[in-house]
């Protein structure tokens, strides 16, 4: 037999080997997901999606349900049209959760029969190209921006488009915001400043816009501010939600750098991290309520905690993904809980406060104490995740399986002893 051949082989044994175990792994988390989860939706898309988020509102049209909304994209394949699309769900409420059944046909818990669950998709926007990344300015929900695939940013007022796409499918973007030539990911609106955004980028580059000087003969606009402090592809960019003037930025150059935007200086220089990671950074994410905390995940499979007063070193990482990091994000209610989601197709939700807990062997093989629980609902990697605005243990997440999973863990996994453990936390921080 040919080498070429013997390896073809080799590789599709390998490919079928690590099929069957997805699928032995998917029906094992399946089986048990009555006793992990108050609620668990499945959806599945048309087409994968590499971005989601929660959006703030929400309707309660009884005491049972709610309806929210959320916003993602599409990434299409054989030059179909791509989309910015917002998604109704239907929620139970969060007393109503916890009582209700698992329905295995379903696959699904949180009590939904077939008429009372609703994914559905009420708003389709035309795209060009796939929809990298799509978040919402915090000021005004319906301006949404959007990470595209070849270089501008694109900025959608929701409410000046149709329900359905124009059949001749052209994408008119209320704002573009050039000044990146190179596809990107990164992308961050002012937590507390309407209109301004910072985009990262394959060419290096962070960009800063302000779109309130956006009119309508003026619909294109280049960047305020350009900053260069990196020597490779820029992953990911987030503000700071407790200081105004601060943001930071990761790269595949293993460098995180802390950047002062009322350094108005040509050359800014930012606070850096050399080899912050031993692999390249992918994301970054400032904790909501402690304004030193920050945490950034990486190709390296960890995700690692950082105190902005001393940044020589991390001072912890979280060890336990088995592939690299793609996403990290705090959880808005709780100061000491962060989830990560990877390659490895799991999110993993850790909770800082239990760093250092003595373990039993036994539970020292299912990770460290501060893994607090580990979401396995789908069968490739997960692109993106959001924590739920108004429901505080809620997340969505998406995955290259065209799987878009709406869930929450059983109550009683975080609710163990978790106030006097924050106590200990704050105090250990101080």
């Amino acid at each position: 037999m040919p080498e070429s051949r013997g390896s073809d082989t080799r590789t599709e044994d390998r490919m079928v080997a690590e099929e069957k175990m997805i699928n032995e792994e998917y029906k094992i988390w399946k089986k048990n997901s009555p006793f992990l989860y108050d609620l668990v939706i499945t959806h599945a898309l048309e087409w994968p999606t590499l971005t989601v988020e929660w959006l703030p509102d929400v309707e309660r049209p009884s005491d049972d349900v709610t309806i929210q909304r959320m916003i993602i994209g599409t990434h299409t394949s054989d030059n179909q049209p791509n989309y910015l699309q917002f998604v109704n769900v239907v929620l139970p409420a969060e007393k109503e959760a916890a009582g209700r059944k698992y329905d295995e046909e379903r696959g699904e818990a949180g009590g939904f029969g077939a008429a009372e669950s609703k994914v559905q998709i009420t708003q389709k926007i035309c795209h060009d190209k796939e929809v990298n990344r799509a978040r919402y300015m915090p000021q005004n929900p319906n301006i949404i921006a959007t990470r595209t695939s070849f270089g501008p940013v694109y900025v959608f007022d929701r409410t000046k488009h149709p329900s359905q796409p124009p059949a001749d499918g052209v994408c008119t973007p209320d704002v573009k915001l050039m000044g990146h030539t190179k596809e990107g990911y990164g992308i961050a609106w002012h937590p507390r400043r309407e209109g301004e955004i910072i985009s990262a980028s394959e060419e290096t580059t962070i960009n800063f816009w302000d779109i309130r000087a956006s009119t309508k003969e003026r619909r294109s606009m280049e960047p305020l501010k350009t900053y260069r402090g990196h020597t490779a592809w820029v992953e990911d960019v987030a503000w700071s939600h407790l200081h105004d003037a601060i943001f930071a930025s990761v790269s595949d150059d293993k460098r995180i750098c802390v950047w002062d935007i009322r350094d108005t200086a040509k050359s800014s220089r930012p606070i850096t991290v050399e080899g912050a990671h031993t692999e390249e950074i992918n994301c970054v994410a400032f904790n909501y309520c402690n304004e030193h905390i920050l945490a950034t995940g990486s190709a390296d499979k960890t995700v690692a905690l950082w105190d902005l007063r001393n940044m020589k070193h991390n001072i912890h990482s979280f060890e336990s993904h088995q592939a690299e990091v793609l996403q990290v994000g705090w959880n808005p209610f709780n100061e000491t809980v962060l989830a990560s989601s990877s390659a490895d197709r799991r999110l993993n939700v850790w909770d800082l406060s239990r760093i250092g807990e003595e373990q039993t062997p036994e539970d020292a093989e299912d990770g460290p104490p501060e893994l607090l629980f580990v979401h396995g609902g789908h069968t490739n990697r997960i692109s993106d995740f959001s924590w739920n605005k108004n429901m505080p243990w809620v997340i969505c997440s998406v995955a290259e399986d065209n799987i878009c999973q709406v869930w929450q863990m059983a109550h009683n996994i975080y609710s163990n002893d978790m106030g006097d453990l924050k106590e200990d936390y704050r105090n250990d921080l101080e």
